[in-house]
């Protein structure tokens, strides 16, 4: 029963957090299948990480800079915008902008959701560190994945700039990303003067990148659903 409940505790923020993003969309929602295979993809990259990670470790040592921008960073958002870029930027459903921050989101929580489930069975962990972690790791991943799948969506439907953002949806990450475990690992005593307002203003960044994306839908001029429906009901 409480290995139960750890698990649940562990895996719920993710899901959580991957519908607010999927109900984010206003305009053109996408099929659940893509955006739970693109979860089950981003859980699966997981251990492949961690192996490279690791060798990149004793290659490289383990000073906080290599760390956080290099071993955590680098690997982990190249690896999730290989994905995302191979697998999602030029399928047929991929057809607004806001797609792609639907489906970074996805791959982007689906690794964080793995590593959030290996830390509630692996350390010694409580409701009150994994309440912690939905806060940080977990939507820290999330924002991650807004910042790329905005780029991403930027990419696939500008005209004539898609290189550089393409460039853009890995670099930015990379650097947020990067700063947020630097922070973690620097200000190590200290670590919530400076995680709290770094976290608020990633939030308000991600919402201004979701909002943005939304406005540029091909498909804002459309009524929705329920839109259409509410019509009929008028009188």
């Amino acid at each position: 029963m409480w290995l139960l409940s750890m698990l649940t505790a562990a895996i719920a923020p993710g899901i959580a957090l991957l519908a607010y993003f999927y109900l984010k969309d206003r305009y053109d929602a996408e099929p659940i299948h893509m955006v739970a295979r693109m979860f089950v993809v981003g859980a699966l990259i997981v251990l492949p990480i961690a192996v490279i990670q690791r060798g990149v470790t004793l290659g490289l040592g383990d000073s906080p800079l290599v760390q956080a921008f290099l071993v955590s960073a680098g690997i982990e958002e190249a690896i999730k915008w290989f994905v995302l870029y191979h697998m999602i930027y030029n399928h047929t459903e991929f057809d607004e902008p806001y797609d792609g921050i639907v489906y970074a989101a996805a791959v982007s929580l689906g690794f964080a959701t793995v590593e959030n489930v290996l830390y509630a069975l692996l350390m010694p962990a409580t409701f009150g560190s994994l309440i912690l972690r939905a806060l940080l790791p977990v939507s820290g991943h999330a924002l991650f994945g807004v910042v790329m799948g905005y780029y991403i969506g930027k990419a696939k439907f500008a005209s004539g700039q898609s290189g550089k953002y393409l460039a853009a949806s890995f670099l930015l990450p990379l650097f947020w990303h990067g700063a947020f475990d630097y922070i973690l690992l620097v200000f190590r005593n200290y670590w919530m003067l400076p995680i709290a307002p770094f976290m608020a203003y990633l939030w308000i960044r991600g919402g201004r990148k979701i909002r943005r994306a939304n406005d540029r839908s091909p498909f804002r001029s459309i009524p929705r659903e329920d839109e259409i429906k509410m019509q009929r009901i008028r009188p």
